[in-house]
């Protein structure tokens, strides 16, 4: 079963940040932050951040406008649409060709928009890992009341 993988940077340091997706052996980050900047961490960055990681030999991928969040309306409503269907899509034939992870700002998957996307993966017979810290991982479930 393939796995997907997915880590929010936080207030991680960069340093921190490339180890753990070495240490997981990320080829591509997708990233789903549907503005890719951070004022208070700046290496966080869109161009800041693919650069770091094109010279690192990991592969940036931006899909902020098909899959962030803040959507008027709620997330919920957005994955009815096809701007997130084609995110889907985009991460699924990413996912089949390379070890990915998706990244968003929020350290924690439950507190934010990636729940969604990898409850969504999950459903279509993949396998999501939530990378935490170092030596820490939550495999993602479906909970189905």
């Amino acid at each position: 079963m393939t796995i997907v993988y997915t880590i929010g940077h936080s207030n991680r340091s960069l340093a921190e940040f490339l180890n753990l997706l070495k240490e997981y052996g990320i080829e591509v980050l997708i990233d789903v932050r549907r503005f890719p900047i951070s004022r208070k961490y700046p290496h966080f960055n869109r161009d800041a951040l693919s650069k770091v990681l094109e010279n690192n030999e990991i592969k940036y991928v931006w899909l902020g406008k098909l899959l962030g969040g803040y959507r008027s309306g709620g997330y919920l409503r957005h994955m009815e649409t096809r701007e997130y269907e084609e995110g889907i899509r985009t991460i699924i034939d990413l996912a089949r060709k390379y070890r990915v992870a998706i990244m968003c700002s929020e350290k924690l998957w439950f507190k934010c928009h990636r729940r969604f996307i990898s409850t969504t993966l999950v459903e279509r017979g993949f396998r999501v890992v939530h990378i935490i810290e170092h030596g820490k991982t939550y495999e993602h479930k479906v909970l189905r009341l």
